[in-house]
């Protein structure tokens, strides 16, 4: 029986993930990076860390690549992005957020963006409230798929990663749920699940409200 649901933030709850690839894309002329390659880099990095980020970053590009400037860059152009137009909730989380809360299932976060940048964006969003718990990419040591994050989260939520679902959109966010042993669920975003997501993954939906719909599955 499923008594937590726990989200991951970018691409699931908010309509981010599509603004992180946008500017990261936007950045590749500037700092001579192929947009094909830039855009392999970008599935890459998708649900991981910024410590991650810049693992992958020197992988694909060589340890003297300046990756902090450029996340710098891509950080302050979302940033503006959002200060400008907002920042969009995922079709069917509100609705599915407030079907969890009467249902009495605790809500979680699990995000690899920092605490604060997390917490503004979701403020702005109007959805914060609904968490029972939350951890941050900047409280944890390892990154997804490792599993620390949804462990450390069900942990906060009072569950054992059993009684758990994880919600993520990413390759990385869904292997962490997997390795977390929690049910994995994945909301598709910008990235299809690979045949071994297909395999392993034990529900893909293409939209949120489909959690909604299949509930009393679980």
């Amino acid at each position: 029986m499923i008594k937590a649901v726990i989200f991951d933030m970018d691409g699931v709850l908010l309509d981010s993930e599509r603004l992180y690839r946008k500017h990261w894309l936007g950045m590749a002329n500037r700092y001579h990076i192929e947009p094909t390659h830039m855009e392999q880099i970008c599935n890459r990095i998708a649900g991981g860390s910024s410590e991650h980020t810049r693992e992958v970053f020197a992988q694909e590009l060589g340890a003297d690549f300046p990756y902090a400037e450029i996340r710098n860059d891509v950080i302050d152009a979302m940033n503006q992005d959002i200060a400008t137009h907002g920042i969009e909730l995922k079709s069917g989380i509100q609705e599915l957020l407030e079907f969890l809360r009467h249902r009495g299932i605790k809500i979680g976060l699990a995000t690899s963006t920092e605490q604060i940048r997390a917490v503004e964006n979701l403020e702005r969003a109007g959805i914060y409230s609904y968490f029972d718990a939350c951890m941050f990419g900047d409280k944890i040591k390892r990154s997804k798929p490792a599993p620390d994050i949804y462990l450390a989260a069900c942990q906060l939520l009072g569950v054992s990663p059993k009684e758990a679902m994880g919600v993520e959109d990413s390759i990385n966010g869904i292997f962490a749920c997997i390795n977390a042993g929690m049910t994995a669920v994945m909301v598709i975003d910008l990235i299809q699940p690979t045949p071994e997501i297909r395999r392993k993954a034990d529900y893909i939906f293409d939209s949120a409200v489909q959690i909604q719909e299949h509930w009393d599955a679980f």
